[in-house]
């Protein structure tokens, strides 16, 4: 467990220090998110009713999670690149523990993901955000917040292994999850949609944390949203995390 840690660090820090010197990688956690945020608010914004809210704390929350859940496509590249040029040949040879190559992918994400939601937390504020919680609310939702990025890290994770080159590795992870955000309550509210995209939007996992982040931070009904958010996190983390070891010593054993 002590190498696995020490190990999981190494390759964690690794995955970092190589974002500076991919400055479009970087932009993606922090220019993007920011012009999502302000495209929607000012362009969309007066056209969508959101009863007892501005638009931008409706959907400040929504645009956070949708976000974050993108956080992990550098997780799904990045592993892909190492599989193709030969990395993780290199890291089976080393003496080291072998889950921590996906462990310290995963774990990197969370520091990009922390910066990408301080980023537009800061932005929400400038343009007129408002909380309505208090500090304890506020920290339970970066928790679940981090949580949720963490657990679509190891769903990105697992699709960088499945395909054939970063490109698709990128291509398939936006065509899969991009798709989950919009019939959501992330951007809309659910009434408003048609009948079966409505039913869908309701049980989607975006829409139970989009709406958990609106009760702790904005004050919104908590119709169990906040429990449900985090068990939907546990429960991805517990479906893919194992896929993606799986598959991640099936590619590395060549098979």
């Amino acid at each position: 467990m002590k190498r696995l840690i020490s190990d999981t660090l190494v390759i964690a820090e690794r995955n970092l220090i190589r974002l500076p010197r991919a400055p479009d990688l970087l932009l993606a956690f922090t220019v993007q998110p920011i012009m999502f945020l302000l495209l929607f608010v000012y362009v969309f914004g007066g056209a969508i009713v959101t009863p007892g809210y501005s638009y931008v704390d409706f959907l400040l929350p929504g645009i956070i999670v949708q976000n974050i859940a993108f956080g992990g496509f550098v997780t799904a590249v990045g592993l892909n690149e190492d599989l193709s040029k030969g990395l993780i040949d290199r890291f089976r040879s080393l003496p080291m523990a072998r889950p921590a190559v996906l462990a310290g992918r995963t774990l990197a994400d969370v520091a990009t993901n922390a910066l990408s939601v301080f980023i537009l937390v800061i932005t929400g504020l400038i343009i007129g955000f408002q909380f309505d919680a208090n500090i304890g609310e506020i920290l339970l939702g970066l928790v679940l917040l981090l949580l949720f990025g963490y657990a679509f890290s190891w769903v990105f994770a697992w699709l960088g292994l499945m395909v054939s080159s970063p490109e698709s590795a990128n291509s398939v992870g936006f065509i899969a999850v991009f798709p989950l955000t919009f019939i959501s309550s992330a951007f809309v509210p659910v009434e408003s949609m048609p009948g079966a995209l409505q039913w869908f939007a309701e049980i989607n996992p975006f829409t139970i944390v989009v709406d958990a982040m609106r009760a702790l931070w904005v004050g919104a009904p908590d119709e169990n949203s906040i429990l449900g958010a985090f068990v939907w996190s546990f429960v991805i983390i517990a479906i893919f995390a194992p896929l993606a070891v799986r598959k991640y010593r099936r590619a590395a054993s060549g098979n």
